[in-house]
């Protein structure tokens, strides 16, 4: 990977030194930003491979720079939350961010996260069997479309991505660290409350009438299963 340039985005200039410091060990070209009109102009002159971005920032904070990135750009995000800003953390999650972590972080875990979400952008996509057709529900990976009782969902791109998983091994349980590990690329962090979040905003985009004939069901003390009705 040391053709992929991050740009990190961060008010806090240790916090930038110190991701930079071990994004550049493992091969990684570095651009940094210190608050979010910075960052957009950044982007624009280095295009960047993928962006870590602080949500707390002056000028402009990381939902606003997330939602104006989304506007011409699909550009992997992974976002910086500390655990007060749960919500902003879901909001930003809803406009298409790839990832979060949560502050204080491991510099470690976040190359991870990083490596983890551009090796996903690189695989190639499946040309035969991508679309999956339930009562009333029909996923197509290909043009990333879920349509549900005739009414098009729009979902981010780990929505659909999870949901996809789930519906393609339909009454299958599968843990949180599972889920992490089949759809985000990456192993148990300590952290799985990114899969419950888009489990969440999944569940609510889906709920256009009630009682469909499938549902993403939490199954205690394991995670969550998708299931069909009979």
């Amino acid at each position: 990977m040391t053709d992929k340039t991050v740009l990190i985005v961060d008010d806090e200039q240790p916090i930038r030194e110190l991701l930079a410091l071990y994004l550049v060990k493992e091969g990684f070209a570095v651009q940094e930003a210190a608050d979010g009109a910075e960052a957009l102009i950044r982007y624009q002159e280095s295009k960047p491979d993928i962006i870590i971005l602080d949500i707390m920032m002056p000028i402009l904070d990381g939902i606003e720079v997330c939602r104006q990135i989304r506007k011409f750009s699909h550009i992997p995000i992974i976002m910086l939350t500390s655990r007060a800003e749960d919500d902003d953390r879901i909001m930003g999650l809803e406009l298409g961010a790839d990832d979060y972590v949560t502050k204080p972080f491991n510099p470690r875990e976040v190359v991870a996260r990083v490596k983890a979400v551009l090796r996903r952008q690189g695989m190639p996509q499946e040309s035969s069997a991508a679309v999956l057709s339930y009562p009333h529900l029909v996923i197509d990976l290909d043009r990333h479309t879920v349509t549900a009782f005739d009414e098009e969902i729009p979902l981010a791109n780990k929505e659909l991505e999870l949901l996809w998983y789930l519906a393609s091994h339909p009454g299958l349980a599968f843990s949180r660290e599972q889920l992490l590990e089949s759809v985000w690329d990456y192993s148990y962090c300590g952290d799985t409350r990114t899969v419950d979040t888009h489990i969440k905003r999944i569940r609510k985009k889906l709920a256009v009438q009630a009682e469909p004939p499938w549902d993403i069901k939490t199954v205690w003390g394991i995670g969550y299963k998708f299931e069909v009705k009979p």
